[in-house]
């Protein structure tokens, strides 16, 4: 597994592009000012609610099923990232297995694989705080031009 030890000051926006920010390796981060979340972090706690908190826990916190997400994103990377999502993984450790069924098929997860991966990356960093963002960015519209082609209409 990469190792990317992800931290608040790796996760600074060097680059806006339209309402999707991006650190200085080109990543995809959070943009968190006053309370306001940027739209793609508020898009990924949404998203994550409804795919992912079932097995990883509320706030990606973990659960006895699955690991704290808010904990592994500081140690994995973009890339690895995307490519547990999409082709799922199976591990066992201690005499216990756990798998992490693929995702790359499920347009509802695959086509927010930044949001999702946004918005655990601002509570690996410590920036997000648990439970429903109050405030948010208005979505962009690259992002509902991004979701628009990602889900066919």
């Amino acid at each position: 597994m990469a190792r990317a030890e992800d931290s608040a000051e790796k996760a600074k926006v060097v680059k806006d592009e339209g309402g999707k920010y991006l650190d200085a390796d080109g990543n995809p981060t959070y943009k968190i000012e006053n309370g306001t979340v940027d739209w793609y972090t508020f898009s990924g706690y949404r998203r994550y609610h409804s795919d992912c908190h079932v097995c990883h826990g509320q706030d990606g916190t973990g659960s006895s099923y699955a690991p704290a997400l808010a904990n592994s994103l500081k140690n994995i990377d973009y890339p690895t990232f995307l490519s547990i999502v999409a082709q799922g993984r199976k591990n066992t450790a201690n005499g216990k297995e756990n798998v992490m069924p693929a995702f790359g098929d499920n347009k509802n997860v695959y086509c927010y694989l930044d949001d999702l991966y946004v918005y655990l990356r601002a509570r690996a960093d410590g920036a997000a705080p648990r439970g429903r963002p109050p405030k948010h960015e208005d979505k962009a519209q690259a992002a509902k031009d991004a979701e628009k082609t990602c889900m066919g209409g």
